[in-house]
């Protein structure tokens, strides 16, 4: 932020309902607010919860945070009370930001944390905010001005800026420790990337992605600023809404999801906006179907560069060439730069393999993570000599462009957003009438995968999908509700007694090539 507000001091940094920021004055309240909390309790690598939407307080609150050298803690706003409670108490969080619609699920559980202070922002919707417990502030006591404070000293190689939750193949919920180094170094590597097309102080970024996910903080908060460019949030996605910012603000950039692509593309009037403007969109977190990817450059004249990444990545480890003719359908491109690639045996995870041959991608560079937050053994099982193992099964070609080709975890990616089967297991296992339950992910047009629930009873009883969804809801965020529940009376299992979920995929036709 210094750097680029020291050289393109009068440029726009971030646009909103109140006008426009620039990034002479967005470099003085990062500084102020980050002073301010640091008066306020919030010391050298102390936890700071993020609970909001796509915003422009949230793009101010992250940089504050990662300018004072405490340690943001991005939390997704649709999360239940039980969902926030968890990642709060595990991520030992002793501030939280939100907003006055989504301060009622906070302070449902705030007797249970740690939790010091919540400063809330007021929104439009003039929802009546509850000042009279001594720990709750308007966002507002953020913003008066103090002398500013940034971290005189920060260990880019130690000192944590982010963490990013994730989850595994246990359904245990992992904090991924990203330091500065890390979020600056996959910054860095994406600018060399796309830097044949993006071109500093001459960009537009808009903010569609969910910010509390790595790939669309890092994409679209931090990226941004490295290019000294302006950042437009999107508070709510809609198709229409997305189409109609593009035009209307003349977006350049754009970092997307297959999901976001289908929607946009099943409008019928598309046609009608006017999307020249583009230059480059980003692709993650799902494969883009090739006739998607096709019809959304011819319409928008735009080059589409998918790619691959992972919350310990920082995120990106992939992507496919910005320029040029050479892409291959279904890759996700090439390592980036400063990043080395290889793949190994699934069983031992020591021999490296060759052209064509399936095996673990693993991945080493700048931007790996430094461990998972107080997990050392989780840590050890990912982290050895460097490589990240990443859990996914992949190959490449002769021309280096690699595949991804199954999931080692069963992680299901519905609308961009992750979702891991053993957390919506286990809310299903907690019902008094189930006796048995597994989920797996389906086919679904907008979202790409959905969940699908297989369940069998207690002997004796009954219950219908409405009331077992009624009841998820209680407990999850609604992209992670069953779309579909079939109900039997068995499941099949292993000779361990261990349920066979791709058998589960194979009946449901969700075998991947």
């Amino acid at each position: 932020i210094e750097n680029t507000a020291k050289n393109y001091p009068d440029l726009p940094a971030l646009k909103g309902e109140n006008g426009v920021i620039n990034y002479k004055e967005f470099n003085r309240i990062t500084s102020v607010i980050a002073g301010n909390l640091r008066l306020f309790g919030l010391h050298r690598q102390e936890k700071i919860c993020l609970f909001l939407p796509n915003c422009n307080e949230t793009v101010l609150a992250f940089w504050s945070v990662v300018r004072g050298a405490t340690v943001g803690v991005m939390t997704n706003p649709l999360y239940s009370e039980k969902e926030l409670l968890t990642q709060i108490i595990d991520s030992d969080s002793k501030l939280l930001i939100t907003n006055d619609l989504l301060i009622g699920k906070v302070m449902g559980i705030i007797d249970k944390t740690k939790l010091e202070k919540v400063f809330v922002v007021k929104t439009e919707n003039n929802t009546e905010i509850d000042f009279s417990d001594e720990r709750v502030l308007p966002w507002e006591e953020l913003l008066m001005q103090n002398r500013g404070y940034t971290a005189k000293q920060i260990d880019s190689e130690n000192d944590l800026a982010l963490l990013q939750y994730t989850g595994g193949t246990t359904g245990i919920s992992k904090g991924c420790m990203l330091t500065h180094k890390n979020l600056s170094a996959n910054a860095e590597q994406c600018k060399q990337i796309f830097g044949v097309v993006l071109k500093t102080g001459k960009e537009k970024f808009v903010g569609v992605l969910p910010f509390f996910h790595i790939y669309g903080l890092q994409m679209s908060v931090i990226l941004p600023v490295l290019l000294a460019s302006e950042i437009i949030p999107v508070l709510r996605f809609t198709p229409r809404g997305l189409l109609s910012a593009i035009q209307a603000e003349k977006i350049t950039t754009m970092a997307s999801a297959p999901s976001i692509f289908g929607a946009c593309l099943s409008q019928k009037d598309i046609d009608s906006y006017d999307l020249s403007s583009l230059k480059l969109i980003i692709s993650g977190s799902a494969p883009l179907p090739v006739s998607q990817m096709e019809t959304f450059e011819k319409k928008t004249g735009a080059r589409i560069s998918e790619g691959y990444g992972l919350s310990e990545t920082s995120p990106v480890t992939h992507f496919s060439p910005a320029l040029g003719k050479v892409r291959r359908p279904g890759s996700i491109g090439v390592p980036i730069p400063s990043t080395e690639t290889k793949i190994v045996d699934v069983e031992y995870g020591v021999k490296e393999l060759g052209v064509g041959e399936h095996g673990e991608l693993c991945v080493r560079g700048p931007q790996v993570m430094k461990g998972y937050y107080k997990q050392p053994g989780q840590t050890e099982m990912v982290l050895r000599d460097g490589w990240l193992y990443t859990g996914d099964i992949a190959c490449y070609d002769k021309d280096g462009f690699f595949y991804i080709t199954d999931r080692k975890k069963d992680l299901i990616i519905s609308g961009g957003y992750n979702i891991y089967p053993r957390e919506v297991e286990e809310v299903l296992f907690a019902h008094p009438k189930i006796k048995e339950a597994v989920v797996i992910g389906i086919k679904d047009q907008i979202r790409g995968e959905a969940v699908k629930a297989f369940v069998v009873l207690n002997e004796g009883e009954t219950l219908d999908k409405t009331e077992l969804v009624t009841y998820c809801r209680k407990n999850l965020a609604n992209y992670k509700l069953p779309r579909e529940v079939e109900f039997r009376d068995s499941l099949p299992k292993s000779a361990v007694g261990k349920i066979l979920r791709r058998e589960l995929r194979e009946e449901a036709g969700q075998i991947k090539a």
